[in-house]
């Protein structure tokens, strides 16, 4: 998993460089399957029911499992890239929301919103230690993104990966019972810890008919950041690092 996290971070880090205005969703999806296959891996998400594609690309109000299409992206959109490999049997899984414009400056707004999700991603895996709880995960990850103004998308969660893309536990973006109550974390333990949240309610839709993509029901932005992360024996270990995009 530390190689192929290696190498899924560097395919991420392609990714996010080439998601530009007039650069198509099909476009990128066609990038990481290449860059998937030079690496050596397999797309994690085909092995999702009967979902096609290497990864799940999301603009603005689409919050998750966004299927890539022709759709070229604008400038002023954001976009999040979702993307996991499996890499010698096993699956990492990581993303990455970015501001689309050729211009340097981005909107304060918008890069309080992002920014605000980068902080949280890397507050909830200093909580990623053998003998924490996932609900210290959790409140981290609560009380960071309510205090900066923005809203959990509660009905979504991170998870447990390795030999499977899902697996338990579920880490929710907010504290659903007590932190007591909620499972230890362990040495040797690989989770993807996600940064779920939006602009607006965090209600979400179903926006359309294709059967994966999910919205925000107000249509507010939304933005995902995901590492997926080894519980080691004192300090996280970051499996899916970039060494461009953090």
């Amino acid at each position: 998993m530390r190689e192929g996290g290696k190498r899924l971070g560097a395919i991420l880090d392609e990714l996010i460089d080439m998601a530009k205005p007039g650069v198509s969703l099909l476009e990128i999806e066609k990038k990481a399957k290449q860059e998937i296959a030079k690496a050596g891996g397999t797309p994690s998400f085909m092995t999702v029911g009967d979902y096609k594609w290497a990864t799940c690309l999301c603009v603005n109000d689409e919050v998750v499992h966004g299927i890539p299409t022709n759709r070229k992206l604008l400038d002023g959109d954001i976009l999040t890239i979702d993307v996991g490999m499996i890499y010698g049997g096993l699956h990492t899984d990581t993303a990455f929301t970015k501001y689309i414009s050729n211009a340097p400056e981005i909107p304060d707004e918008i890069k309080n919103f992002l920014e605000t999700g980068k902080k949280t991603l890397a507050e909830a895996i200093l909580q990623a230690r053998a003998g924490n709880r996932i609900g210290d995960i959790s409140k981290t990850i609560q009380h960071t993104i309510e205090d900066a103004g923005y809203h959990i998308v509660k009905t979504l969660v991170g998870h447990g990966v390795g030999k499977s893309l899902h697996e338990e536990p579920q880490i929710p973006g907010y504290v659903k019972t007590q932190i007591a109550n909620s499972p230890f974390i362990v040495k040797g333990q690989t989770i993807a810890i996600e940064i779920i949240y939006g602009l607006g309610t965090g209600s979400i839709i179903y926006a359309n008919d294709d059967g994966w993509t999910i919205s925000t029901r107000d249509g507010s932005l939304s933005a995902v950041f995901e590492h997926t992360v080894l519980i080691g024996d004192k300090e996280p270990e970051i499996l899916t690092i970039r060494s461009k995009y953090r």
